[in-house]
């Protein structure tokens, strides 16, 4: 793959998807459906992710794609792909709080190397560079032409003084247990993969998940995460999260700058 026209393109696409996306979330009303797994789904969902699978499968014809929304790609056996999530936090979207995301991951060997996440109604833009370090650009945003972007890189914490972000709309007891565990200065809640992208900038030292997620939730933001120095380790042990698992599903994770004394379970 060549990495910097393959950002282009993501970039591109994330952009575009998130315009899809804002003129459903800026309309009175919108339908919200079920899907077999009782997560919700709306017509955004679907108009973002038809627009992006047709862009990468146009761009990339021989590249794998894996995607939130074509229940077809969840029985691949790939360790190269696409995977997408077209809008991530859709119950931040129907409450309409703000908090959702455009996810676009490339995965190589099983690791997220590019990625971009894009959160148009925080006009926030995050993805990596061509180089794998990753970047947040300043809006307006041009499609054709990348504006100002500014180098982002994890905090060096203060291991007596942490800055913890959890989800939003999956707090649970459990969570709020092994985060006790922890000196806590600062706590905020944040939903969609924004919680990978604010661990990027500094913003917060420690994500963790003790909940169930798929790996289109996880790869774009781990992906940004990583080329800004941080980490995405398994709960259970402590290893790098992989990606290209049977059925695309993540065990419970942590994501969190280095220097972090992790508390097992």
């Amino acid at each position: 793959m060549e990495f910097e026209r393959m950002m282009t393109v993501l970039r591109k696409l994330a952009l575009e998807a998130g315009d899809r996306i804002m003129e459903i979330y800026d309309t009175d009303d919108f339908a919200v459906r079920a899907k077999l797994d009782d997560s919700p789904v709306t017509a955004a969902d679907e108009a973002a992710d038809a627009h992006i699978s047709a862009g990468l499968r146009a761009a990339f014809p021989d590249a794998a794609l894996v995607t939130e929304e074509q229940s077809a790609t969840h029985g691949q056996n790939v360790s190269d792909f696409f995977i997408v999530d077209p809008l991530d936090g859709t119950k931040e979207f129907v409450q309409r709080r703000g908090d959702f995301t455009v996810n676009i991951a490339w995965v190589a060997d099983g690791v997220p190397v590019r990625g971009v996440v894009y959160a148009p109604a925080r006009n926030r833009l995050f993805w990596t560079l061509g180089d794998g370090t990753s970047v947040e650009e300043d809006g307006p945003f041009d499609k054709e032409t990348p504006g100002a972007t500014r180098s982002i890189s994890v905090s060096t914490p203060n291991p007596e003084a942490l800055l913890v972000v959890a989800s939003k709309s999956h707090r649970d007891a459990a969570t709020d247990e092994y985060i006790g565990k922890y000196p806590v200065a600062d706590m905020r809640s944040a939903g969609s993969s924004l919680k990978f992208c604010l661990v990027a900038t500094g913003e917060a030292d420690l994500y963790p998940r003790l909940g169930r997620t798929m790996e289109w939730d996880t790869a774009a933001g781990d992906a940004v995460l990583r080329g800004a120095g941080g980490h995405v380790v398994r709960f259970d042990d402590h290893t790098p999260l992989r990606y290209g698992k049977s059925g695309f599903e993540n065990p419970f994770f942590i994501a969190h700058a280095p220097g972090i004394n992790l508390i097992g379970q």
